[in-house]
């Protein structure tokens, strides 16, 4: 691939709170950037020099993005594969169509981690009622998930009988899923890694992740917080399933630590991901810096942690307290405390739910930035953890 400098325009599929980081990053290197989303609102748009305000299927949206851009990228992994197949007949895409293609479809991207020898749940694919009939009762207790179009705890139903398991594939419509026994969870984890054109690989530290009805709460990122074979051991998986993609740009791969010391792959994200956003205040080298730098062709150095870190999500719950009301959370007695960093992402209305922001906490030591991140949480309202 020709290595595009600063001055040329990176293009982003998709316009949330990862597509504004990722513009944000370019544009400190000197890149223009482009997103396509269809808000006139959307978080990345407003703050990018060209907005194309199309859906993601709009073939003269396409064309402009083709038109403006000298590469292209995408900020979320429903961007739907046909339009990147059109995309990368005339740009260089990172990640590919094919890599974003398995990644929507839990049967496949399974299939995937079990071809690169990295375990995972139990499971059965459920795509037709003969398919449901010949589930095995050791798969139950077990959650039943969508095969596609699933995030943050939605499209999916916690099952422990059969008679429950098919009412849950009626209430989700009878739509191809995959049924996961349910295992002793010790705790959760995620590796974030980056792969370059000429197969360059590098990776973040592993983070220790807390998720709340579905959505990522808390991310702890220092030496402590898993145990170090569980570490690498994470790494070395993450790396496999990179290379067995021939992955260009950044990957996220999730896991779940059991009770009994082992670890399984739940799942992965084609893009930068929400445990990483500590990257930004607490690496030398950010999980979106990288993701400039796969989709331009520079090299990709081994990031370093210089300060262990918590993030906190800021959901629209703090902004809806006690009531639907607005109102605005204690940003100022927050920020009295030291070592904290405040990523608000511009969204203009708050939900109950919505990713509004993020705060990092850093410091010196784990026990220090612990007992900060804890502060600003009972400030805020965030249940301790």
């Amino acid at each position: 691939m020709t290595v595009l400098l600063p001055g040329a325009t990176l293009g982003v599929m998709g316009g949330g709170q990862l597509g504004r980081m990722f513009v944000h990053a370019a544009q400190r290197m000197g890149y223009f950037t482009a997103v396509l989303d269809p808000d006139p609102a959307s978080p990345a748009g407003l703050v990018s020099h060209y907005h194309i305000r199309t859906d993601y299927l709009d073939e003269q949206g396409l064309a402009q993005l083709i038109q403006r851009s000298a590469a292209i990228t995408t900020e979320f992994e429903n961007v739907p594969a046909p339009a990147l197949v059109t995309l990368g007949a005339h740009r260089p895409v990172s990640p590919s169509a094919e890599s974003v293609a398995i990644a929507q479809d839990r049967a496949q991207e399974k299939a995937h981690f079990q071809r690169c020898g990295v375990p995972v749940a139990p499971h059965a694919v459920i795509e037709t009622a003969e398919q449901l009939a010949a589930v095995g009762d050791s798969l139950l207790p077990g959650i039943l998930k969508t095969s596609r179009l699933g995030y943050d705890g939605k499209g999916q139903a916690r099952v422990t009988t059969r008679e429950e398991l098919a009412s849950a594939w009626e209430a989700l419509r009878r739509v191809p899923c995959v049924l996961e026994k349910l295992l002793p969870l010790a705790a959760e984890c995620s590796v974030i890694v980056a792969r370059s054109h000429d197969g360059r690989l590098v990776n973040l530290p592993p983070q220790w992740n807390l998720h709340r009805d579905g959505i990522l709460a808390v991310t702890q990122a220092h030496a402590d917080c898993l145990p170090a074979a569980t570490a690498r051991q994470a790494i070395e998986a993450t790396r496999a399933i990179a290379e067995g993609l021939r992955y260009v740009g950044v990957l996220c791969v999730e896991f779940f630590l059991l009770q009994d010391g082992s670890l399984v792959v739940n799942e992965m994200a084609p893009r930068p991901h929400n445990s990483g956003h500590y990257s930004l205040d607490a690496c030398d080298v950010s999980q979106f810096e990288l993701q400039v730098r796969a989709l331009a062709g520079l090299p990709l150095p081994q990031p370093r942690q210089h300060s262990p870190a918590i993030m906190l999500n800021l959901l629209g719950d703090l902004w809806l307290v006690g009531g639907e009301t607005e109102t605005t959370p204690p940003w100022d007695r927050v920020l009295a405390l030291a070592g904290i960093h405040l990523h608000l992402y511009g969204k203009l209305s708050a939900r109950r739910g919505r990713k509004m922001g993020h705060l990092t906490v850093t410091a010196s030591t784990a026990e220090a930035v612990r007992g900060t991140a804890l502060q600003a949480a009972e400030l805020l309202g965030i249940p301790a953890f």
